[in-house]
């Protein structure tokens, strides 16, 4: 009972001190967006980075203008967390004023640690105990001249494709309330998605940046292991390498992605986390005609006709452009989802350790930690229930697979993954690919609480994850109703694919951004940056890119 009490005062402590944090700030940013904010909100990163370092635009102006936009999409949105606002006024008149990110503003997910702020990530126990130091990433950032000024919300446990947790409330996507912005970098695809940011900062397991910004209509690509910073960090999984969690950068435009990638980099990460490789930006020239593989379905759950809609726009593109595509059936891609699933089980009890008796976890990861509690004999039961009665034999291999590993077995499992990746890598080198592009889900946003439905599919983001390849995401067009319709014909092949279809109606889903995932090999970032210029420079030309809502 003590707990339940203390529980949900931490959590109400939160939510009061990020209130009085933004009542607290200057009338300024509770004003009107004026014409001057509206032309700093327009300018892109590298623009707005220039006019500071030539002294034409003072970074406390940008702070307002993006503070303003900030707390205007919070309001729709609930997508904030750490209210920082007021130290980066200090942060912006000290901000290195000939930085390559000379005094833009940065948001970031809630897991990085900014000294003086909480890094809660969604459990109650871990709030009112601020970093004492910034994380590698923030070092970096403050020294490139970047102004950080906001947190963005997160789910517990950080395995979800939704943003919501007892101590900060349920993130809404901007172009539906009803709908989930993603997860578990969803607070930021929301921030960004409404213009109340430019530049933010993810992490991503299983699609964590990349599922987000196919929901919400944003860019990123997600880094190979040792590219991007992330030391200094929170973490509830703290160990956990069998999937490594990356971070990454997300962005409004494919040009500030582009400017921020080159940013980080020319900071040199590797003086700041022992983790990156020291790899400097790259040139690179793609060839005139590419070899792209396209990955239409994983056989475990097929596109929706909404996804596989933008997937057939993109190949049409690149098709009347003289571009070699051709469809692949490259090594299972449910063999991936198999072993990545097994080399997370650990983690998801590691997740959980951390929330206390009274406190809300999300509904998909607490179904699968509690099978992961069962008896292994009620788990071989429901495999066999699955596989001989109901005629599932993929779902049941899942069911069968799914349990807390050991040692040995966790070694094991280490060894089969490098084994798929040796296979992934013959396959590659045998076709030549020069990319490989697929969905980045294969159903638009889901709605709220749909994730115990829907949790399990996330091969198309998780394979990439398994194999440690740069994959990038970006929007191509929006759910049509008349078009994106499931036809009555339509029956799922497994329990995989029917939990996650029955969630999908194109008439709710009407509006909501989709948009296509481009994968280069390991460490190719900046390949899949180029690639995907290629793609926006196409729809452009067609007359189909991609518009932004106006917020």
């Amino acid at each position: 009972m003590f707990s339940y009490f203390a529980h949900w005062r931490a959590c109400r402590a939160k939510q009061l001190e990020r209130e009085e944090r933004i009542k607290a700030l200057p009338p300024d940013y509770h004003s009107a967006i004026t014409a001057n904010d509206a032309a700093i909100l327009h300018q892109s990163v590298a623009a707005l980075a220039e006019s500071v370092r030539s002294g034409v635009v003072d970074p406390q102006h940008i702070l307002v203008a993006y503070g303003k936009k900030a707390l205007q999409a919070h309001s729709a949105t609930n997508c904030l967390t750490e209210v920082m606002i007021s130290k980066a006024e200090i942060w912006a008149q000290e901000c290195n004023k000939q930085g390559p990110l000379a005094g833009v503003p940065v948001s970031m997910k809630d897991t990085v640690g900014v000294a003086g702020f909480d890094s809660c990530i969604g459990y109650s126990a871990w709030v009112g105990k601020p970093f004492q130091q910034d994380a590698a990433l923030v070092k970096l950032l403050r020294d490139a001249g970047a102004v950080p000024f906001v947190k963005t919300n997160i789910p517990t446990t950080l395995l979800s494709f939704e943003s919501v947790s007892d101590v900060w409330g349920r993130t809404t996507n901007p172009h539906s309330k009803e709908h989930s912005p993603g997860g578990s970098t969803g607070g930021e695809a929301a921030l960004l998605a409404f213009g109340g940011s430019r530049l933010g900062v993810g992490t991503d397991v299983a699609g964590s940046v990349r599922v987000p910004a196919h929901y919400s209509g944003i860019f990123t690509i997600k880094a190979s292991m040792s590219r991007f910073l992330k030391a200094g960090n929170a973490s509830g999984m703290v160990g956990q390498e069998g999937i490594p969690p990356v971070y990454s950068p997300m962005t409004r435009t494919l040009e500030d992605l582009e400017t921020f990638w080159r940013a980080v980099i020319s900071m040199k990460p590797w003086d700041y986390d022992p983790s990156c490789a020291p790899i400097p930006w790259r040139s690179i020239e793609l060839p005139q005609v590419l070899k792209i593989g396209v990955l239409w379905d994983d056989g475990v759950v097929q596109p929706s006709p909404a996804c596989r809609r933008a997937l057939e726009q993109v190949v049409s593109l690149l098709k009347a452009e003289g571009h070699n595509v051709i469809s692949i059936e490259p090594p299972s891609p449910f063999e991936a989802l198999k072993i990545g699933s097994q080399l997370m089980a650990n983690a998801c009890i590691a997740a959980t350790s951390h929330i206390g008796w009274w406190e809300s976890n999300d509904p998909g990861i607490a179904r699968g930690v509690f099978a992961l509690r069962l008896p292994r004999f009620l788990n071989r039961l429901h495999a066999w229930f699955r596989r001989y009665i109901l005629r599932d034999p993929l779902y049941a291999e899942l069911i069968e697979s799914w349990h807390v590993q050991g040692g040995q077995e966790f070694y094991a499992l280490i060894g089969k993954r490098e084994e798929y990746r040796g296979r992934w890598l013959e396959y590659w080198q045998k076709e030549g690919f020069d990319f490989i592009l697929t969905v980045p889900n294969a159903l638009p946003a889901m709605k709220h609480r749909d994730s115990k439905l829907q949790w399990k599919s996330c091969g198309y983001t998780f394979l990439f994850n398994v194999l440690d390849y740069s994959a990038g995401v970006m929007p191509i067009t929006h759910v049509d109703r008349a078009l994106d319709a499931l036809s009555p014909n339509f029956k799922a092949r497994n329990g995989v694919e029917a939990g996650a279809f029955e969630g999908y109606d194109a008439d709710e889903m009407h509006g909501l951004p989709i948009g296509v995932q481009l994968v280069a090999r390991r460490l190719e970032e900046e390949k899949v940056l180029e690639g995907l210029k290629i793609i926006q420079g196409l729809a452009r030309k067609n007359g189909s890119g991609y518009v932004h809502t106006d917020f």
